[in-house]
């Protein structure tokens, strides 16, 4: 059975999004990135940043670098008050795909070791374990767990990303 979801749109990061996305990286973290990193980020011809947004209101976003044929998601939160709603599958989702469409055949990722919502989220899209960083956190040291998905350009792969798109009741895309 597929999950109603509301309308939200997934967009580029722009300068006048990032007051909007420090709201929510404070929220959700508790080392938040400076403001500045996301200014210096979304003009990084490297990196693509997203939001998601429900009419006007930047309710999640997400990060990655691509260097060569590497994809490395650096950050992804979606504000507290709009959890559960598939958000930040969607925008998962987005990264992956611009990945591929930019060259990406494999993308890593650090989780924490506690997180196990996350685990799961990247699990769901092939993602595997592939390592511990024992500290990695300066918050609290907790360990981060490497997770890497490989053959993204794979028509397998592709196939799972059209599963998990069709099982949205509305295309957000």
């Amino acid at each position: 059975m597929a999950i109603s979801i509301e309308t939200i749109s997934i967009e580029p990061m722009i300068e006048a999004d990032i007051p909007a996305v420090m709201a929510i990286e404070r929220r959700c973290y508790s080392t938040p990135w400076h403001e500045n990193a996301y200014r210096t980020e979304i003009s990084n011809r490297s990196a693509t940043y997203l939001v998601a947004r429900k009419e006007d209101i930047v309710v999640g976003y997400g990060g990655m670098w691509v260097v060569m044929d590497e994809a490395h998601i650096t950050t992804i939160a979606v504000d507290p008050d709009y959890r559960r709603r598939h958000i930040g599958e969607r925008i998962f989702f987005s990264l992956l795909q611009e990945a591929i469409r930019t060259g990406a055949s494999r993308a890593s990722l650090e989780v924490r070791e506690h997180n196990r919502g996350a685990q799961n989220l990247y699990r769901k899209f092939g993602f595997r374990e592939a390592a511990v960083r024992k500290s990695y956190y300066t918050d609290n040291y907790e360990n981060a767990i490497v997770m890497w998905v490989d053959e993204m350009r794979s028509p397998k792969y592709r196939e799972l990303l059209a599963k998990l798109k069709s099982e949205w009741s509305v295309d957000p895309f």
